[in-house]
Order: structure tokens, then C-alpha cells, then sequence
């Protein structure tokens, strides 16, 4: 039957356009050179803010550990969900196992964008859906002030995840759907700064949204 040949000739045609479509639009997309431009040179003293807004040693800093000892930014921290278990890597400032080699470039990209040093996509269970719309000077503050910290060796354990969301170029779909750097809450022309300096931190650095938003889970069949 020729017809029928021609419809599956036809299908995997589409089929093909489609996954070349998929795997161009899925590709990690860094800072413009006018992005970078604003991370300035760091202020570690504001950085430290920043720091602590959004609260970094929630999840780099070893389980269980207190005082100063929670500025050795490890990671370990297993966070479980869904999709699978997450486990946030070592950032301190170790050139093997941190992120000590880490340019300030790095840092933005990875945190505006989502997207390593290396050109992969990062799971966004590290919050850069929020941290998009962070002011690029912020970054380089916050760089300035990571650079204080203490290096750490010891590398995290992996993150565990099964098919399909251990497919890190799937990632690149999702972004185009809902990574933004614009404002969640829309506020008239004339709000006051300091609404508008809480609505900053409030989506931005301090991520708030991620935890305390509803999110539902479907009930196991």
C-alpha cells in the first residue's frame, strides 16, 4: 500500500524534525556580554546580606553541624521529593570538590541561568527559577563574599533520580517554559521602595516561593 508508506515516511520525517527542534531548543543558554557587564567588581560586606538572604547554609551546609562549622559549605543535604533525591553539591571554596575554581562568570551563569561551568543544565531543585531575578551586581557581591569562606574537600553524594529526569537536556524544555526574570506579584508605578525592596527579596535571593508555594503530588495509584 503506497499510502502507507508514505504516512510512516512522512511520520518519521516529523519525528525526526522534532527531536533535531527539541535538542536545539534544549541547549543550556548563558549570560549576554551586557549582563555580565553588570556584576561589577563585589562587595563582600553587601554579599555577606545576600548571603544569608538567601539562605545558602540550608542546603550546602553539612547536616547537623552548628555555629562557624555551618560555613563549611560541604552539601550532603538529601532532598527528597517526586521526582527523586536531590542532594546539593560542595560550593565551598575548594578548587576539586567546590567551586573555589569557579570564575564570578560562573557563579551568574549558574545561578541566573541554571547553567554549569562545563555548559550543563543544573536541576532547579538548586533555585534559580527565583534567583533569575536577582540583580547581576548581587552575584558578583555574593561571589566576593563566598571567596571569604573556608575551602572544604569532600565531594556530595550524587543526585538519585530515575528516567526520565536523569535526562538533563529535558531540562532545557522546562526553562523554556518557566524560567523568568520577571516579577511574580505586579506592582503599580509609585509602590513604595520598601514594598518593592521585599517583593526583591522575597522572589529573588531569598527564594521563598519554592517551598512555600502549593505544590501538589498526585495520590499513588
Amino acid at each position: 500500500m503506497p499510502w502507507l508508506k508514505k504516512l510512516v515516511g512522512a511520520i518519521v520525517i516529523l519525528g525526526g524534525v522534532g527531536a533535531v527542534a527539541g535538542w536545539v531548543g534544549s541547549a543550556p543558554v548563558r549570560l549576554d556580554r551586557e549582563t555580565l557587564a553588570k556584576l561589577g567588581p563585589g562587595d563582600a560586606a553587601r554579599g555577606k546580606r545576600i548571603f544569608y538572604a538567601g539562605g545558602c547554609t540550608s542546603c550546602h551546609a553539612k547536616p547537623g553541624s552548628q555555629g562557624d562549622a555551618r560555613l563549611q559549605l560541604v552539601g550532603g543535604l538529601e532532598l527528597k521529593t517526586p521526582f527523586g533525591t536531590f542532594v546539593p553539591p560542595n560550593i565551598s571554596q575548594d578548587a576539586k570538590d567546590g567551586i573555589g575554581a569557579w570564575s564570578v562568570e560562573d557563579l551568574a551563569n549558574a545561578m541566573l541561568k541554571g547553567v554549569s561551568p562545563s555548559g550543563r543544565h543544573f536541576y532547579p531543585a538548586f533555585p534559580y527559577a527565583s534567583y533569575a531575578r536577582m540583580n547581576p551586581a548581587d552575584i558578583g557581591d555574593l561571589y566576593a563574599f563566598l571567596k571569604t569562606l573556608p575551602a572544604v574537600a569532600g565531594k556530595a553524594p550524587a543526585n538519585s533520580l530515575g528516567f526520565p529526569f536523569n535526562i538533563r537536556r529535558g531540562i532545557g524544555l522546562w526553562k523554556l517554559l518557566y524560567l523568568s526574570d520577571q516579577p511574580v506579584v505586579p506592582f503599580p508605578a509609585g509602590t513604595p521602595d520598601p514594598v518593592m525592596a521585599g517583593r526583591y527579596l522575597v522572589e529573588g535571593p531569598g527564594h521563598c516561593g519554592e517551598c512555600h508555594t502549593f505544590f501538589f503530588v498526585p495520590p499513588a495509584r
